[in-house]
């Protein structure tokens, strides 16, 4: 299967070096809900062919670092305090996959947010981190 980058979705620029690497990444923002996906390329496979749960652990921190940034008011630098995943399936080269963003939490000094990964509309992972929210001056 080879995937096209569903409809509303509009890439990402790089935010750093290593998203460069793995991207591209794309974005849809709608009232309620926050979405980053891909399609898995060669490059995110692992030796048995499938995506690799390392690059389902980078979509699911960076999607939902941003959300806890931007539900934070003014966007602001977040970092990654704690990170949990579980795996429930995975994808192919070609395949689209996305994280679907649910910010619990948006505090001043912390935020607790929680996402899926989806393939196909089945979950393959589900992931919930906390995230220290920065001071300007930081």
């Amino acid at each position: 299967m080879n995937a096209a980058v569903p409809p509303g979705f509009v890439q990402l620029d790089a935010t750093s070096p290593f998203h460069e690497l793995v991207g591209p990444l794309y974005e849809k923002r709608d009232d309620d809900s926050h979405r980053i996906g891909f399609v898995v390329a060669e490059k995110h496979r692992n030796r048995r062919g499938i995506v690799h749960g390392g690059m389902i652990c980078t979509l699911a921190d960076f999607a939902m670092g941003q959300s806890a940034s931007l539900a934070t008011g003014t966007p602001r630098k977040v970092v990654t305090v704690n990170l949990s995943i579980d795996f429930a399936g995975n994808a192919t080269v070609g395949d689209w996959i996305e994280a679907h963003v649910d910010v619990m939490r948006p505090g001043t000094r912390v935020a607790f947010i929680n996402c899926f990964i989806y393939h196909g509309g089945e979950r393959i992972a589900r992931s919930s981190a906390t995230f220290q929210v920065l001071r300007a001056d930081e």
